[in-house]
């Protein structure tokens, strides 16, 4: 299995905003896509130093493949390129434009 990981900075007053963006365009086309596996979404806060809901906060999406056929049908031929979407611009979000890979060597769900 294959890990794609993506991340943004997100200004704190737009988080909740972006989230469901992000659903309704990168999960909802992943899902879509044939060899997905799942998907985590992942945030971390950053402090400013102004307070709660003042900073940013960095939302990661890391999407699972069963294969690099699978991520490049999702990704298109430039795989490490970040898949960005209309409308991202509107929670002026900061994009890492490229993504990594990882292979996925164990796993415990419990």
């Amino acid at each position: 299995m294959i890990a794609r990981e993506w991340k943004c900075l997100c200004p704190a007053r737009h988080r909740d905003g972006f989230l469901l963006h992000l659903e309704r365009t990168g999960v909802r086309e992943a899902r879509e896509t044939k060899g997905y596996k799942g998907h985590l979404v992942l945030e971390r806060l950053e402090d400013n130093g102004l307070g709660p809901g003042s900073g940013s906060v960095e939302i990661g999406l890391t999407t699972f493949w069963d294969s690099w056929e699978a991520v490049r049908a999702f990704a298109g031929e430039d795989m490490h390129r970040a898949v960005l979407y209309p409308g991202d611009e509107r929670y002026e979000i900061i994009p890492d434009k490229h993504v990594r890979h990882y292979a996925v060597l164990g796993q415990d769900r419990t």
